[in-house]
């Protein structure tokens, strides 16, 4: 049974065109269910934009069965994103999450599924990210295979109900970080990324990120996220055109165009892949690359899923 999609929608007409589109032209899609959340109106300029999206999520069948709720109010990213999965998986087992500013390879869906029913019994797997960091593959990691990396993705994911019922909105855990630098490091991949920070400043009230406490909850049971080897999501956010987003490249990738085939035998992180990616987190945030304060904030409003609206055109 293939998992049910949820697209989370606002005010971006054109992105939410391209989504549906590619994922139309996914093979598996003739056999999914589409459930689509339009966010409603922070104000009344959003209102016709937010009608052009609404226009574009009827205008065809996407997938086998499309149903759409269409809010009255600004729900905000996070609680909709929590209210949604939340409400889908007491349903169903599984669930795939999208946003509007996503474009999919053909071969997403049928990895995604491919990969939520061979780890389904897999207490350790709590996740699969459709998303992949324009990382240089290390030796014998074919473009057709997937790997574990011991950290969360909000670009094209999903999880399982076993997995998703350890989401801790209270935090739990956080003092004992701030009192172990230690603990800190591991939770910083390494001291590669301020991980920490951005769950500090949750804390703090200046964001409200859902991602963050996801990425709490996994690291608190030693959880891991399969990736693929090639991503196949693009994430066409850091085009401008977002509220909270400029403009940045450092993300951008080439769609895959291999299927994934090969998983990996043993549910164990790549030490290759998470050294790989310690680089890439270095050499984005070195001080040569941009201002710090800039650097944070716009990985924050993007990677975390910042919180109290969608970007929007």
């Amino acid at each position: 049974m293939l998992a049910p999609i949820l697209l989370f929608a606002y005010k971006r007409p054109r992105h939410t065109l391209r989504l549906l589109e590619s994922l139309a032209a996914n093979p598996p899609a003739v056999r999914s269910r589409l459930v689509v959340y339009c966010d409603g109106p922070k104000e009344a300029a959003e209102e016709a934009p937010i009608a052009d999206v609404r226009r574009i999520v009827r205008s065809r069948r996407w997938c086998a069965q499309v149903d759409i709720v269409e809010r009255e109010r600004n729900l905000g990213l996070a609680d909709s994103i929590v209210a949604g999965v939340t409400e889908t998986l007491r349903d169903h087992e599984a669930v795939i999450v999208l946003e509007d500013d996503l474009e999919l390879s053909p071969h997403f869906l049928e990895y995604m599924n491919a990969a939520l029913a061979r780890y389904r019994n897999e207490e350790r797997v709590l996740q699969v990210s459709g998303y992949m960091f324009p990382l240089v593959l290390t030796e014998g990691l074919g473009s057709d295979s997937a790997f574990f990396l011991p950290i969360v993705s909000t670009w094209g994911w999903a999880t399982w109900r076993r997995a998703w019922r350890s989401l801790d909105r209270a935090a739990t855990g956080f003092a004992e970080l701030a009192a172990d630098s230690r603990l800190r490091h591991e939770f910083d991949l390494g001291g590669s990324y301020p991980f920490f920070s951005v769950l500090e400043s949750q804390q703090r009230g200046h964001v409200d990120s859902w991602g963050a406490l996801w990425y709490l909850s996994v690291f608190r049971r030693r959880g891991l996220t399969l990736f693929p080897a090639r991503s196949l999501v693009r994430n066409h956010g850091w085009d401008g055109s977002g509220t909270h987003c400029g403009k940045d490249s450092h993300y951008d990738i080439d769609l895959a165009l291999d299927a994934v085939h090969q998983f990996p035998p043993h549910v164990n992180s790549s030490r290759e892949m998470v050294r790989a990616l310690q680089h890439f987190f270095r050499k984005r945030f070195s001080p040569t690359a941009q201002p710090w304060a800039g650097r944070l904030a716009r990985w924050w409003q993007r990677w975390w899923g910042r919180v109290t609206s969608f970007s929007g055109d």
